[in-house]
């Protein structure tokens, strides 16, 4: 088998790896029972929010991994840097069926579990993109929608286990199954020669004058990289954001039960896949920046009508979060080809690592402004207030960009 058609072998493997990484976008699932397991060995009763850390931080130690992983994926290949966050990451999850306390499961979940998500997942999006250089936008779309799909399967099954169990053994059994399946699948995946062109298709113009592949060093010499970075903080802030509390806000805000809020974390997440392999589809066509400018518009209109819900307003609220679910999975699935098509695609585990730094400032300052607009108001609008703000900012930086670029780079998309 030649290696135009083994790539999508390769594929397969990555999308499964990541949709075990995925399940930290279940957060929220874990989050209800998790505090009410922790208050038990606490002095006080603890609430989701008072867990929003550990999601945070898992978020926030990401590109750390990306980062240092990258660098051994563009040198080595992904065989090893995967099993080992593989195995950081399902071992995390294992030791987070143990812990006592908040601060434990910081270590467990949040850095331990995180550190490992970041080193395996970086390395299946370049992996993946590296071996699709004429599909660069889908299947940076696929491969990030199927890490947002994991969101959409795993809370009735966390809940299930939950109702038979406790969420103590949720994250032993979880975390065993993601192990297996992780580091089973790293040992089969190959680096892609540096050379590799698939079978049939030849490179545009505007791709080759383009991919320079620039180092990390040179990368962040470029004026258009911070442009970029900034706009992808802009774009996943409401998403990170609302994905974080998704099942208390539904409860808070709504009205809805347990069993009905874990639904709405699974529509959102259902909306987010889709917005990651359709945004990643189009930007093939119509190009990168003009796929995240429609996002960001579109995303305005999802939080005006979160900003409009109140107790019983289920409908408006669906609607709402399927918009910012959509708007936050098109960012996810176009910044890896996004990436590639600007620096090149030789060394992009570390590009795309550094790059990624922007989505973990939306993850650290996105679930911590709702956090604390919650406990102070008691209510969340002035939280999607602050999130459409974002969104203009980030409007604002997909004309930037077009205007650097064509003074930079002849104006090639």
């Amino acid at each position: 088998m030649n290696l135009t058609k083994k790539r999508w072998i390769y594929l397969v493997l990555c999308c499964l790896i990541n949709l075990c990484l995925g399940s930290i976008y279940a957060w929220s699932v874990f989050a209800t029972p998790m505090a009410e397991h922790l208050t038990k060995f606490a002095h006080h009763t603890l609430t989701t929010g008072d867990l929003a850390i550990v999601y945070t931080i898992a978020n926030a130690v990401g590109p750390i991994t990306m980062i240092s992983g990258g660098f051994f994926n563009d040198k080595f290949g992904p065989k090893a840097v995967i099993f080992t966050g593989g195995l950081m990451f399902g071992l995390g999850l294992i030791a987070s069926g143990f812990v006592h306390s908040v601060g434990m499961l910081v270590l467990t979940y949040g850095i331990i579990s995180g550190l490992g998500l970041g080193m395996a997942y970086g390395s299946t999006i370049s992996t993946a993109v590296k071996f699709f250089q004429d599909k660069r936008g889908l299947i940076g779309g696929i491969t990030t929608g199927i890490y947002g799909l994991s969101s959409v399967i795993l809370p009735p099954v966390v809940t299930a286990i939950v109702a038979a169990t406790d969420v103590t053994m949720a994250f032993k059994i979880i975390g065993i199954v993601f192990l297996v399946i992780v580091c089973g699948s790293a040992l089969f995946l190959k680096p892609c020669p540096n050379d590799f062109v698939p079978e049939g298709w030849t490179p545009p113009v505007n791709v080759k004058s383009s991919a320079h592949d620039k180092n990390w060093k040179e990368m962040l010499k470029t004026p258009i990289f911070y442009i970029m970075i900034l706009t992808l903080t802009c774009g996943a802030f409401s998403g990170m954001m609302i994905i974080s509390q998704a099942s208390g806000v539904a409860m808070n805000m709504i009205g809805m039960v347990p069993a009905s809020a874990a639904l709405a974390v699974s529509v959102l997440a259902l909306f987010n896949v889709l917005g990651r392999i359709a945004a990643g589809f189009i930007s093939d066509r119509i190009g990168r920046i003009n796929t995240l400018a429609g996002a960001l518009v579109l995303s305005m209109f999802g939080l005006g009508a979160l900003y409009l819900c109140h107790k019983g307003t289920i409908a408006l609220f669906y609607l709402g979060i399927a918009v910012v679910g959509i708007c936050f999975g098109s960012f996810m699935g176009v910044f890896p080809g996004f990436t590639v098509d600007r620096f090149g695609a030789k060394n992009n585990s570390v590009n795309y690592g550094i790059m990624f730094i922007g989505f973990a400032l939306a993850g650290y300052f996105g679930p911590s402004v709702m956090r604390s607009i919650f406990a102070a108001d008691g209510a969340y609008q002035r939280a999607f207030l602050i999130a459409l703000v974002f969104d203009i900012a980030g409007i604002i930086l997909t004309f930037l960009y077009r205007v650097v670029l064509n003074k930079t780079e002849g104006g090639n998309h």
